[in-house]
């Protein structure tokens, strides 16, 4: 029974990213269908009404071009992570969810922030800097891959663009390299070799009676016997 739930958890932590997906394409299609623009539910900085979009904003998107540019590197990216980094996964996520939309929040300017390209950031940032400081062989070629694969992100945290958020980008990645500090010793981590210590140990240590055959057994104690005639 334990065996299949915890098959059954991991198919669910490996999904997850598809799930988040759909529940981003649902709200974008709920717009159109009912002819509604929910972008007011966007964060606004230091504003109380804003403070809803630390929730919302991620999930809301200003059209289909938008959306479609975040919803391959949410998949890839989850995907990776969830992975890779089971125990943790989920906890990694919620974390660049949240954390991304309190600094926004505080930090950014005075404007709608909308999208969930923050989390994209901190998910590149993490899996990046985590598989680096692990020193993990198989992490750093994930860490090699996004960034082979992502790395032209970087200039995103730039404002080159006065419509784009490049603050959500930026505290994006700030959010990952602070996970993968502060987890760095959580979910997997470089396995351990001691062959050469064992076998110096095993060379070192005496054999006892079990352990030689019957031709090698002798006593502890040696007893010589002097005979001498009268």
């Amino acid at each position: 029974m334990s065996g299949k739930i915890s098959r059954h958890r991991i198919l669910l932590g490996d999904l997850f990213p598809f799930t988040f997906v759909v529940l981003i394409w649902l709200v974008q299609i709920a717009q159109g269908f009912l002819q509604q623009d929910w972008s007011h539910y966007s964060l606004y900085p230091r504003h109380v009404f804003g403070l809803l979009g630390i929730f919302t904003s991620p999930l809301l998107h200003s059209g289909w071009e938008h959306l479609l540019g975040n919803t391959l590197p949410l998949i890839v990216l989850g995907f990776l992570l969830f992975t890779s980094y089971k125990g943790i996964a989920g906890k990694i996520f919620w974390l660049s969810f949240f954390l991304n939309g309190i600094l926004l929040w505080c930090f950014a300017r005075e404007a709608f922030h909308l999208g969930a390209s923050g989390v994209v950031y901190a998910l590149a940032s993490f899996l990046f800097f985590s598989g680096l400081i692990r020193r993990d062989p198989q992490l750093a070629m994930i860490s090699f891959l996004v960034i082979f694969i992502y790395g032209g992100m970087v200039w995103g945290v730039l404002p080159f663009d006065p419509h784009v958020s490049w603050e959500a980008h930026l505290y994006g990645a700030l959010t990952g390299l602070i996970l993968s500090i502060v987890y760095r010793k959580e979910g997997p981590q470089p396995r351990k070799y001691f062959e050469d210590e064992n076998e110096e140990e095993e060379t070192q240590q005496p054999y006892t009676l079990e352990e030689m055959g019957p031709h090698e057994q002798k006593s502890p104690l040696e007893i010589t016997y002097i005979y001498k005639e009268k």
